[in-house]
């Protein structure tokens, strides 16, 4: 056990929080899971309410090893389960308070074993617009405005499948960073090429008589969404000259 200046022992907890780091020491302890993590992007959790780093005199951040560790639960959370902030802020807040509270459900769930499900039937997860607009944290008009650009759009009676709390989470995130719906058309005309590419592909096999070829095809169709996302990325950090691991 470490000794306090006066000779008392503390926990292991608050020995380890009593040393405090730069925001360029949590970048480098945090980059080797989360490799596209910024300065920037600490600096906007930090403003969005997730962390409270104390400050020197001068003014400088001085982060604690449970604020790594709660930055860490952020980015997780954000990456593997697409929650928004505001959700994913008032989860961290429960646990802290030592409520058991189950993770929130919201949009598609990354894993780590992306296994191909039989599209025979197979139900498509739908959600209303009430449900939609509180699962992003957004407001009507907002949504009214991104369905005008095409970016959300509900379905036949109405609904909304569930990656579109995704779309909409994510929508609003670059929005805080001051890009624009209209910004943004772009990106889904280039999504939609993408999955006609797609569609062309595996067009064969969905017309297949053959079940078992069929259930192939929506494998096929995951797969190759995969690597065209995996893909379009590299091009985007390549135009921004970003150094690829």
């Amino acid at each position: 056990m470490l000794q306090t200046p006066s000779g008392g022992a503390r926990s292991g907890t608050a020995a380890r929080d009593s040393v405090l780091m730069s925001i360029g020491t949590v970048l480098n302890a945090l980059r080797d899971e989360f490799p596209e993590v910024t300065i920037s992007k600490i600096r906007f959790l930090e403003s969005e309410g997730l962390i409270e780093p104390q400050r020197t005199p001068s003014g400088y951040r001085k982060f604690t090893a449970g604020d790594v560790e709660r930055l860490g639960h952020v980015l997780r959370m954000q990456r593997d389960h697409y929650l928004p902030l505001r959700v994913i802020r008032e989860h961290l807040d429960a646990m802290e308070r030592g409520e058991a509270v189950p993770l929130p459900l919201v949009g598609r769930q990354r894993t780590a074993d992306d296994a191909p499900e039989p599209s025979e039937g197979r139900t498509v997860a739908r959600i209303g617009r009430a449900e939609l607009l509180a699962a992003a944290d957004i407001g009507e008009a907002e949504l009214t405005e991104w369905e005008s650009y095409g970016l959300i759009a509900p379905l036949e009676d109405g609904a909304y499948d569930a990656e579109a709390v995704t779309v909409a989470s994510l929508i609003a995130e670059l929005g805080r960073f001051g890009i624009e719906p209209r910004h943004l058309r772009v990106m889904k005309a280039a999504a939609d090429r993408e999955a006609g590419l797609v569609d062309q592909v595996v067009a064969p096999l969905r017309r297949h008589r053959n079940p078992q070829t069929r259930a192939h095809a929506e494998a096929r169709t995951k797969e190759l969404a995969a690597l065209t996302v995996k893909l379009h990325a590299a091009l985007v950090k390549t135009a921004l000259g970003v150094r690829l691991a």
